[in-house]
């Protein structure tokens, strides 16, 4: 039996395109394995998963001053030594790693134990812990065109983001009787990110009685964002976020309008959503969400509406606009060659299995 390890975490990004792999290497045969960071996020995420989960040091890599910027360079050291001794216990025939600072020792212990390593980047520019890590890997998977450009000649392999079968099997009666809604009309889906977006949620909320007169709104606000005055409001439904139903809400929306982190807009490909992405603007961010926006949009998938540019009659006529041009969005995404990341990565650590 082929054995394989996973790493990656710090964020959810890191972590559920491992679970969308997990399906596939299974049915391939693999044993599986997950290294992680001792008390992140991903160790529960993991073991609900029913995977051997082990967690090792790791510190976090700054761009900016920090007293911690002294002491967690032997933490990476000491995390090194426990993948490396945890790698030889394991020994795998492939690494595959998502990314985020946890990833570092891992791929680097796998480099010394010449163990071969697959990276996938999700934004448009690696991250600085994937920049740590590229030179040790043997092949590096992307979701944009432009990346290959910031990548080592021959290592790059432009595959898209592998997507949970889960989403794939919403239902959207279900999402529809969930919210109380009717379907009669279009359904605009809004999604604003786990922090909300804070002139979106007021460009939707001030323009309602517009908006409504064409569409039903299902709203994901943010955490402790949804606005308590609004009472009930016939053809419109507010959340703080949403977990196990987001499935059947996206399947029950017609038009997603949400910001564009990299395996979320991935998502919305994959599930032939058109869509408006508001980007996080660069004053709140490095800047990738403006890249990756910026590349949907040239490739047709998506249309681009800056934070900045919002208004009420601005995104009005844009959700119009991009409603009545959907199907040419819709045959732009179904002919991405992003589509089917999951076999083409799963093929790709066949090969380097073997």
């Amino acid at each position: 039996m082929k054995k394989i390890v996973l790493t990656g975490g710090g964020t959810a990004g890191h972590v559920t395109p491992n679970i969308a792999l997990m399906p596939q290497l299974r049915q391939r045969g693999y044993d599986i394995t997950y290294i992680g960071s001792i008390a992140g996020m991903e160790k529960g995420m993991i073991e609900e998963e029913g995977i051997p989960y082990y967690g090792i040091e790791t510190g976090k890599l700054r761009r900016y001053f920090s007293p911690q910027n002294f002491s967690d360079p032997f933490r990476v050291i000491k995390g090194c030594a426990q993948a490396g001794r945890l790698l030889r216990k394991i020994r795998p025939n492939v690494i595959f790693s998502k990314g985020g600072f946890v990833s570092v020792p891992v791929v680097l212990a796998a480099k010394m134990l010449k163990i071969p390593v697959v990276i996938h980047e999700s934004d448009m520019t690696p991250g600085l812990a994937n920049k740590i890590c590229i030179p040790a890997a043997a092949r590096v998977c992307c979701n944009f065109p432009e990346t290959v450009k910031y990548l080592p000649e021959g290592k790059a392999l432009l595959t898209g983001s592998p997507i949970r079968q889960e989403l794939f099997d919403g239902d959207r009666e279900k999402g529809l009787a969930f919210c109380g809604l009717k379907g009669e009309k279009p359904v605009l889906l809004v999604i604003g990110g786990s922090l909300g977006a804070a002139a979106l949620n007021q460009a939707i909320w001030d323009n309602l009685d517009e908006l409504l007169k064409k569409y039903e709104v299902i709203h994901l606000c943010g955490k402790g964002k949804t606005k308590d005055d609004l009472g009930d409001v016939p053809g419109y439904v507010q959340y703080e976020f949403i977990s196990e139903e987001l499935a059947d809400l996206l399947a029950a929306a017609d038009l997603v309008i949400s910001r564009a982190g990299a395996n979320s807009i991935c998502e919305l490909v994959a599930l032939k959503k058109p869509n408006i992405l508001v980007p996080l603007p660069a004053s709140a961010s490095r800047g990738d969400q403006i890249l990756n926006a910026r590349s949907f949009k040239k490739q047709g998938f998506s249309f681009l509406l800056p934070e900045e540019k919002i208004t009420g009659e601005r995104l009005l006529k844009v959700i119009d606009h991009v409603y009545k041009q959907r199907d040419s969005y819709v045959k732009a995404m179904e002919e991405s060659p992003q589509n089917q990341a999951i076999n083409k990565i799963v093929d790709l650590l066949d090969q380097l299995a073997d």
